[in-house]
C-alpha cells in the first residue's frame, strides 16, 4: 500500500546497537511487513511514525518536526528488553509515506501567493493516508501509535478511529493550545476544529492548556460548545493552585473516558522540549509520563498521537529521542 514504507527485520537490526549479554527491543519486537499482518500480530500496540512537518509550516510554525520519528524509533529500539519492557506487546509497522509531499513542499517558496493554501492542500494528502492506516489498525483490534510529524495528523487520528467505530470519539490532547483554530487551509493549529465540524470529534478535553496562547476567538468558540469542549489551565494548576495535578488528571479523564477516546501529547507543552513552539514555561517530563501512562492503561483508549517533535530545536543530544522513547515504553509498561 502507498500509505506506509515498511521496514525488514534487517534494516530494524541495522538501527539496534547489538551487544554481548544484552538484549535490545530492536532484537526481539516484532515487525510487520504487510498490512494484512496486524490482524495476525498478538501485540496490542502498532507503532508507526511520521516524517512530515507540512502541517507545522501551514501554521506558520518552524520546520523540524520531520525528523521526530526516526530519532524516537533509533532511541526506542536500543532500550534493553527485560522482563519490565514487555517488547511483546508492541508491534512496529514502519512509517507514512510523506516523501512525495514533502518534496513538493519543499519546492514552494514562502513569498509565492497562496503559499500557505498551497501547503494545506498537501496537508490534506497527508490526512487521507494517516486516517485510512487508522482505520486499517483499529479495525483489526489494534491500539495505533503514532509519533513524529506535526498535530495537524490528529486529524486523520481522529477520523480513522470514527470510519472504524463508526460513531465519534472523545479526545483528551496535553497541550498548551488548543489547536481549535478557524477552519481555513488545513495546518497544524486547526485539526481539532476540522474533526469537530464534520462530526468524527465528540467530546474534547484540553489540559494544561495556557491563557497567553489562546485567542479570544477560541475562547468564544469553546464557551458555545461548553458541554463537548473542557479545559484545565496549566495556570491554575501550577500557579493559581487551584487543583493538584493528579486533581486535575483525574478529572480530564473522568470527563472524556466513558466511551472510545484518543490520547493526544504534544511535546510543545513540556517545558525546553525542542519544538516549533517550544517554551520554558510548561509541564515537565515525568508530568507528561504520569499524564500518558495512567490515560494509556484505560480499557477505552484508542489511539496515541504524540507529535510536534522537532530535533533540530532541541537543547541537548537526543533529547527528542529519549523523551518519546521514554513515552512509548511507559505505553506498554505494567
Amino acid at each position: 500500500m502507498e500509505s506506509i514504507i515498511f521496514y525488514d527485520r534487517e534494516s530494524v537490526l541495522a538501527r539496534t546497537s547489538v551487544r554481548k549479554h544484552e538484549v535490545k527491543i530492536g532484537e526481539q519486537i516484532s515487525i510487520l511487513e504487510s498490512l494484512s499482518a496486524i490482524k495476525e500480530t498478538p501485540a496490542k500496540y502498532i507503532l508507526f511514525g511520521i516524517s512530515e512537518d507540512i502541517g507545522v509550516r501551514a501554521n506558520h510554525g518552524r520546520e523540524g518536526a520531520s525528523d521526530a520519528w526516526n530519532k524516537a524509533l533509533d532511541t526506542f529500539l536500543n532500550l534493553q528488553h527485560s522482563q519490565y519492557t514487555h517488547t511483546q506487546r508492541i508491534a512496529l509497522l514502519g512509517e507514512i509515506d510523506c516523501r512525495e509531499e514533502m518534496y513538493v513542499s519543499n519546492q514552494l517558496q514562502p513569498d509565492e501567493q497562496n503559499y500557505f493554501e498551497a501547503l494545506g492542500a498537501l496537508v490534506e494528502d497527508v490526512d487521507k493516508k494517516v486516517s485510512s492506516v487508522v482505520k486499517e489498525i483499529i479495525s483489526c483490534g489494534k491500539i495505533p501509535i503514532l509519533i513524529g510529524g506535526g498535530h495537524n495528523n490528529c486529524y486523520g487520528m481522529i477520523e480513522g478511529s470514527y470510519l472504524a467505530k463508526q460513531s465519534a470519539i472523545n479526545t483528551i490532547n496535553f497541550d498548551a493550545h488548543t489547536d481549535f483554530r478557524p477552519l481555513e487551509h488545513r495546518h497544524s493549529g486547526n485539526g481539532f476544529s476540522y474533526a469537530f465540524s464534520k462530526g468524527y470529534l465528540n467530546k474534547y478535553y484540553i489540559f494544561g492548556l495556557q491563557r497567553n496562547y489562546t485567542s479570544q476567538s477560541v475562547w468564544d468558540t469553546m464557551a458555545q460548545h461548553g458541554e463537548r469542549i473542557q479545559y484545565t489551565l496549566f495556570e491554575d494548576i501550577i500557579l493559581k493552585k487551584k487543583t493538584t495535578y493528579k486533581e486535575a488528571l483525574n478529572h480530564a479523564s473522568n470527563s472524556i473516558n466513558n466511551t472510545a477516546f484518543g490520547i493526544e501529547l504534544d511535546l510543545d507543552s513540556i517545558a525546553n522540549i525542542g519544538s516549533s513552539a517550544m517554551t520554558p514555561s510548561a509541564f515537565d517530563l515525568n508530568q507528561a509520563r504520569a499524564y500518558l501512562y495512567q490515560l494509556s492503561h484505560h480499557a477505552n483508549c484508542t489511539y496515541i498521537h504524540l507529535c510536534e517533535g522537532a530535533p533540530k530545536h532541541e537543547i541537548y543530544p537526543n533529547q527528542i529521542g529519549k523523551t518519546l522513547a521514554y513515552l512509548i515504553s511507559d505505553i506498554i509498561a505494567d
